[in-house]
């Protein structure tokens, strides 16, 4: 928000302009104009703030949720994985009193679902009774049939469970949507808690807002709690659908969290019954399953079998009592649109009560009655057909034209068990700081609902949603516009809580269990290091050719250094593999006027290969294990994602500029190295991410040597190649120090080929990888060397026995280093073997097994 604009607003006064939309709720005035008085405190505290101190606390939450890489990714939205969450400064404060009287419908509501699911996979009494229509819950594909008869541990299906609400005109809250597969949004909830604290931490602390902490403790007692009672250390994995999910933030920020290891199907296998996770070399039971994955993917044999996201025989080892699910399978179900209609007389009939929260009126057009009423009134309804595509919105009648609204009704008569119709929800509103001045938006409230031995425990908050515009927000699983966090207040400050083990739980004794790593983990992690060190190695690279040609353009007549450039030109091709580049057809034109394919290499992200490619290619790898890098971590990810961005969407047209581009890079990715190496465990994963990096480090070395010593040139030339490596290996300062005699060849290759103390040495990456290789996982039956031992200690064995005088003696044709060239062959083509044994070993990619049976089913969801 401009400073000018908040100038602005504080002359007219940041609260005085606000004017409620007529015929809704306001949350901060009441229909005469007055300032509702548990809101006066806030609007206090931004008077105080000023503009300057509301446009420092905005930039501040704002680079919080960037540096903490908070992403939710709408369908089809241009910008991608990559979008970031958007949170308004202003929180939606609710009275404690009212909060209270909220959570016990909210929990009315939980209890009444929770019995519903249970009737309806057990003794099926309300359609015997003609409670519930047998053509509704039977013709709706969230009704899973293959669950039926499941026994639950507990009698709670429903662990997890959240309500979507805004208010009437008179203030009563009104549930406009149920939410029980894996209900979306508790972490962003947490997350927008978190960055609000930060920035207004006074106003915060003195506002004495019921804190979130206690609903996680109460997430993870729940989770233990129905696992099978099969020993005292439960282990609970987090199901995600994977990296290409709009809320993987989220599934990847809750594991970490809960402190739970985060899954992808492909990670789990059902072996005898039960649930195992595929480790490296291993397998681990799993008890309990956090799935953030809809019910129809979990199993491609029982339910959908073109699912790629699911486990084979989930269904069966829930049947076989050897896993619990949050929420059981099934529980879809309960998100049918029609359900609504026959909640108040549910409610009578299994808890003998009225319904205490109001719902958005509902019909089902399959009873005639209801149906004859829909038609009646269709102007003033929304009608939502049960079979659209995933993601498709209501039908306003009012709003069509009358060939449409005709084939509608034709529709509807038809088929009418296929409609369900509403009333048009107008959400009540909150303000919102837009341009300058706060002015209101329609707003929805996203409550959470989690299960406790004794019953349901609410979440003292939630997720606030608004829209920009004046327009309604759109009620779907989706959450659109901006984010609010939700303060609940107390009538007394809150006691800080905290997820680490309580007094009593420390008396109990210690159980060591380190998540593990499954073999896409390890994949991952593998290829992090591997991206990381290519495009730092890059970077180096380009910098160093950069400045060799800018100084043969002051120098047109230094031969010597256009033969120096030529060999790192080449080296770039052939490193980067970017044919034909500077080495293959056409080269020589490009070797005469680089440039091009210098900026080509540098910003052209759709070059394979190039600078860009690399980074995105890193930024993806880290993204798929997100919960495996600390916060520190990812804020350095994201200024290299920020800095690749830049380079692509505004490409350097001069070399010179490019340098400045590079030179902050560079930076980022030692800082991303320095902090995996400090800050990351050395366990499994570590390994694997180091064993990338020193693979590829010793490869690029030897490419570069094949590029630049292997050709033999002059003395003078040889001179400005070896100062050119010595400077690409970040060696030049330990060479002037240890050799005397000038720039030899000799001593370029005793510093850079051959010294195992050197970190940009080749034989240093490879005495590297023979430690690492050898604390990799190997298996119960592994009797002496693996493969990838043999291969290492082979390579490391050829450095150490090099004489060095032969590699630098010239071949009888004068023109290049036979001896070396097939040293360094050697090595290379051995780094690369030892890549593959690895990758042989330990990345599988299983083909799943699936149902042989086809149905006519939607296409799995973007």
């Amino acid at each position: 928000m401009p400073l000018a604009d908040l100038a602005a607003a504080e002359q007219s006064g940041l609260v005085d302009a606000y004017a409620p939309l007529t015929n809704r709720f306001d949350e901060m005035r009441t229909a005469d104009g007055e300032v509702r008085p548990h809101w006066q405190y806030l609007l206090d505290a931004l008077r105080t703030l000023g503009p300057a101190g509301i446009e420092e606390r905005w930039r501040e939450a704002s680079r919080l949720i960037r540096d903490n890489g908070v992403t939710y990714n709408l369908h089809g939205d241009p910008q991608g994985v990559s979008r970031p969450w958007e949170l308004d400064l202003l929180p939606l404060v609710i009275r404690s009193e009212e909060w209270a009287e909220l959570e016990r419908g909210l929990i009315q509501r939980a209890e009444l679902f929770n019995l519903i699911l249970l009737d309806l996979y057990g003794p099926r009494d309300l359609v015997r009774l003609n409670l519930l229509p047998a053509e509704l819950v039977d013709g709706f594909a969230g009704y899973l049939l293959p669950c039926h008869g499941i026994e639950i541990p507990g009698g709670q299906p429903l662990v997890h469970y959240a309500a979507d609400l805004t208010r009437l005109p008179d203030g009563r809250w009104q549930v406009i949507g149920d939410r029980t597969q894996s209900p979306l949004g508790a972490g962003y909830a947490l997350e927008n808690r978190v960055v609000l604290s930060r920035v207004l931490p006074s106003l915060f602390r003195d506002s004495h807002v019921h804190r979130l902490a206690g609903f996680f403790r109460s997430m993870r007692r729940a989770l233990t709690r129905i696992a099978p009672p099969r020993a005292d250390d439960a282990r609970v994995v987090v199901l995600t659908p994977g990296p290409s999910n709009e809320a993987y933030f989220e599934h990847a920020y809750l594991a970490n969290y809960l402190g739970y290891t985060l899954v992808q199907g492909g990670d789990l296998s059902v072996r005898d019954g039960a649930l195992w996770l595929r480790t490296l070399g291993r397998l681990e039971r799993i008890d309990a399953l956090l799935r953030r994955l809809d019910d129809l993917w979990c199993d491609p044999l029982e339910l959908r079998e073109d699912s790629l996201l699911g486990i084979p025989g989930l269904v069966q080892a829930t049947r076989a009592g050897n896993v619990a699910l949050a929420n059981a399978l099934g529980s879809g179900v309960l998100e049918h649109e029609a359900l609504m209609a026959f909640l108040p007389q549910l409610c009578q009939h299994l808890l003998g009560e009225t319904l205490a929260l109001p719902q958005v009126p509902t019909w089902w057009c399959g009873d005639a009655e209801s149906r004859e009423q829909v038609l009646d009134n269709l102007d003033r309804l929304i009608v939502k057909p049960l079979s659209a595509p995933r993601g498709q919105g209501p039908l306003e009648p009012g709003a069509m034209g009358p060939e449409a609204r005709a084939r509608l009704i034709a529709a509807i008569q038809a088929h009418p068990a296929e409609y369900v119709a509403q009333e048009q929800v107008h959400p009540s509103t909150a303000p919102a700081l837009i341009g300058q001045r706060l002015e209101p938006r329609p707003t929805v409230l996203r409550t959470f609902l989690i299960s406790e031995e004794e019953g349901y425990t609410v979440m003292p908050g939630g997720l606030g949603r608004l829209t920009l515009g004046h327009e309604s927000l759109g009620v779907s699983g989706q959450l659109g516009g901006l984010g609010k966090d939700v303060w609940v207040l107390a009538s007394e400050p809150e006691r800080q809580e905290t997820l680490l083990p309580t007094a009593d739980v420390l008396m109990t004794p210690a159980v060591v269990q380190e998540s593990t790593v499954s073999s896409r983990v390890a994949d991952n992690l593998f290829w992090i290091g591997r991206y990381a060190e290519r495009a730092e190695g890059l970077v180096r690279l380009l910098r160093i050719t950069i400045f060799k040609y800018v100084e043969r353009s002051d120098f047109p007549l230094s031969q010597a250094t256009s033969s120096c450039l030529r060999s790192l030109l080449e080296a770039l091709t052939n490193q980067t593999q970017s044919l034909p580049g500077f080495v293959g057809e056409g080269a020589e034109e490009r070797l005469r006027s680089p440039v091009p394919e210098l900026l080509s290499l540098i910003s052209d992200r759709k070059r394979p290969g190039s600078l860009p490619q690399t980074l995105q290619a890193l930024g993806q790898a880290a993204y798929s294990v997100r919960d495996r890098l600390s916060a520190d971590t990812w804020r350095v990810i994201g200024d290299i994602e920020s800095l690749q961005a830049s380079l692509s969407e505004h490409p350097p047209r001069q070399l010179s500029q490019a340098l400045d581009e590079l030179d902050p890079l560079v930076t980022a990715l030692v800082a991303f190295s320095g902090l995996s190496l400090e800050n990351m465990t050395h366990n499994e994963g570590w390994h694997f991410l180091e064993t990338g990096r020193r693979l590829e480090r010793g490869s690029a070395i030897a490419s570069l040597l094949l590029s630049t010593l292997v050709p033999v040139s002059s003395e003078q030339d040889e001179t400005m190649v070896i100062e050119a490596v010595l400077g690409i290996t970040d060696s030049l300062i330990t060479y002037r120090r240890r050799y005397r005699g000038g720039t030899r060849v000799g001593a370029l290759l005793d510093l850079v080929f051959q010294d195992e103390g050197n970190p940009r040495a080749l034989a240093y990456q490879i005495a590297k990888l023979q430690t690492l290789v050898a604390e990799l996982p190997r298996g119960d039956l592994a009797v002496g060397r693996t493969l990838v031992e043999k291969r290492v200690l082979r390579s490391l064995t050829d450095i150490r026995l090099a004489e060095i005088d032969r590699l630098i003696q010239v071949g009888p044709d004068g023109m290049r280093r036979a001896e070396l060239d097939r040293m360094v062959t050697s090595i290379a083509e051995g780094l690369a073997a030892i890549s593959d044994a690895i990758t042989a070993h330990y990345f599988r990619h299983e083909e799943q097994p699936h149902s042989l049976l086809r149905r006519n089913e939607p296409p799995p969801p973007a």
